[in-house]
């Protein structure tokens, strides 16, 4: 299929799917006469994937670790290990993200209450 009809399908652009294949998250079409890319069906499965993945969170970097794996391993087991750990991963970042935000704000409320203190004070 051209390009086109590959973004139709896939719920992309033209322009993501040539992004996409320059991260090598989608191989390449290939060239026929009139110089146009034609993709197989494998593609658009591609580029679900790469979807689901995105709404679970993952970075296309994140992404391009993964997304051959699915492909390799028709179980999808290899895959699905990777992205746990992965997800995993994001988690303690989150959880650590989370535990200075919390120390922040309350830093934040320490410091408004020492200046309505001296303002309360100060004022006549």
């Amino acid at each position: 299929m051209r390009i086109g009809e590959l973004a139709k399908l896939g719920k992309v652009t033209p322009r993501t799917i040539r992004y996409y294949e320059s991260l090598g998250l989608i191989p390449p079409g290939e060239r026929e006469g009139a110089g146009q890319h034609r993709y197989p069906e494998q593609t658009v499965e591609r580029l679900q994937k790469i979807d689901q993945l995105k709404a679970l969170g993952l970075s296309l970097d994140d992404i391009s670790k993964v997304i051959h794996l699915y492909f390799e391993d028709p179980t999808g087991k290899r895959a699905k290990k990777k992205v746990l750990e992965m997800l995993r991963g994001h988690l303690a970042e989150t959880d650590v993200q989370m535990a200075l935000r919390i120390q922040f704000r309350s830093e934040l409320v320490v410091h408004i209450q020492r200046f309505e203190g001296w303002l309360d004070s100060h004022v006549r």
